[in-house]
């Protein structure tokens, strides 16, 4: 993911705000706070090239993007991570977001997208990548399961969102490689 592919990526994050059930944000952040805020090493969109169709299941591949790439494909969806802590004891831990654009959802990219996160977290010696998921998220919940994450516990009202009382569920993924 680069500077390149920041209004494409920006765009699927507004459209995962605007269906209520992403977030607790309300309005996707300057492309500046968005880059600063995520790990670079750590960060991927998956592309369809200009002019072909989607492709689907394992075809679907997520990559780190170069700036000759994002001009020459759409952006089907991305996935970065944040630090949870400057604390030294928490050096691998990382936070994730996973977004799809709606028409290309239900066909591999959010799975390719983690799959892809797994191996470079992994590769850096990241231990565990968690998530706070809205429990009416069930395909998200569904996904995260499927790729190896555990439902650790829900975190009952923990933040208003438009006024209502949200209840998160906390998922992690605990590499079984890094011991």
């Amino acid at each position: 993911m680069t500077t390149a592919h920041a209004e494409q990526v920006l765009d699927i994050y507004r459209l995962g705000i605007d269906e209520g059930d992403a977030t607790f944000e309300t309005r996707a952040p300057a492309w500046s706070d968005f880059d600063a805020a995520r790990l670079t090493d750590h960060r991927f969109v998956a592309l369809r090239a200009e002019g072909s169709g989607a492709r689907t299941g394992a075809g679907v591949g997520a990559e780190a993007g170069t700036e000759a790439g994002a001009r020459a494909g759409k952006v089907l969806g991305w996935v970065a991570v944040s630090k949870v802590s400057d604390r030294c004891a928490y050096v691998g831990v990382v936070e994730h977001s996973v977004y799809v654009h709606p028409a290309a959802r239900g066909q591999g990219v959010a799975r390719a997208l983690l799959d892809r996160l797994v191996v470079s977290t992994e590769a850096a010696g990241i231990w565990t990548i968690q998530s706070g998921i809205f429990p009416e998220n069930t395909a998200s919940l569904t996904l995260h399961q499927r790729a190896g994450f555990r439902v650790i516990g829900t975190r009952e009202r923990i933040g208003r969102h438009h006024g209502v009382w949200r209840d998160v569920v906390l998922v992690e993924r605990r590499s079984p490689n890094i011991v």
